[in-house]
């Protein structure tokens, strides 16, 4: 991947080890992370934003209490090559969703990632790097300790820059969530008392819909740049087959449990990657409508 002609976008930052045990509180859970509602509407005609529509950590509806950065985070340093990676990632990632947002009528918005190492406290409360990247509704930041594109690597045997790419661009997926509303009808579900894990539930949903809004961007930047090279989507492809609920509970416990899923399973996730990739159309990321 030729992720050099990226952009480098202005808003990583760098939260050092801010410490923070346990995992982030948030109201759709681990969902959030990579880590019975009502039928949307074609994403591409529901852009709308109602600001007070955050997450608490115990599924409620919070205030816009902090769109702060986490204490002492300031910017990152530039001449740090993964720092570099994550700017321009995140940078293209803003172009694209810019462009999209704006063929809707719409401004984008666009999110901080902050880097932080061990642990991180954050308006969704604290989390360690175990949690792997995730983003905060409460606060509208995406958080990733670089140390988890090392674990990809040891774990997943995969270590490609557009495997690390698609984490990135998948958390950022949520971020587009949170604007166009989705976050809004998941919570409100939930307190209807609609099922969030499971193979059908809302949690896997979400995040296969995440999955689809980061192959959009994979397509749109890939128009803009042609920065893809032989065996770049095989790599995220890897990656998302890595991370799906039924392999890793084969490896860390022998046996899948459907009705504890929560990302969905390598197959669904390397399906709707594919949508998103091979469209380019958010309009085809509606993962709240019918089988996935």
């Amino acid at each position: 991947m030729l992720w050099e002609k990226g952009r480098r976008s202005d808003n990583v930052e760098d939260a050092g080890d801010s410490g923070g045990g346990g995992g982030p509180s948030f109201g759709g859970g681990r969902g959030l992370g990579i880590g019975g509602i009502i039928l949307l509407a074609i994403l591409g005609l529901v852009f709308y934003k109602d600001p007070t529509a955050l997450l608490s950590g115990d599924g409620s509806v919070a205030p816009p209490q902090s769109q702060q950065a986490p204490r002492h985070a300031q910017t990152a340093e530039a001449n740090d090559p993964q720092v570099d990676f994550v700017r321009a990632i995140l940078g293209e990632t803003e172009d694209t969703w810019g462009e999209i947002f704006a063929a809707n009528g719409q401004q984008y918005e666009q999110p901080k990632l902050v880097l932080f190492r061990n642990g991180v406290r954050t308006a969704c409360g604290s989390a360690s790097s175990a949690v792997g990247p995730f983003y905060c509704p409460g606060d509208h930041r995406v958080y990733l300790d670089l140390g988890f594109f090392q674990q990809m690597q040891q774990q997943f045997h995969e270590s490609g820059d557009f495997a690390r790419a698609y984490v990135i661009a998948h958390e950022v997926g949520h971020h587009v969530q949170n604007l166009v509303g989705v976050f809004d009808k998941v919570n409100e579900a939930r307190r209807r008392g609609a099922r969030m894990e499971g193979a059908n539930g809302l949690s896997v949903r979400q995040e296969l819909q995440a999955d689809c809004f980061a192959g959009v961007w994979a397509n749109h930047s890939q128009q803009r740049q042609h920065w893809l090279q032989q065996g770049d989507i095989e790599s995220a492809l890897n990656a998302a087959t890595a991370i799906g609920d039924d392999k890793l509970q084969e490896q860390a416990q022998g046996r899948v449990v459907p009705d504890s899923f929560t990302h969905g399973t390598s197959q669904q996730r390397v399906h709707w990657f594919t949508v998103g990739f091979q469209s380019g159309d958010i309009g085809k990321c509606n993962t709240f409508s019918g089988s996935i």
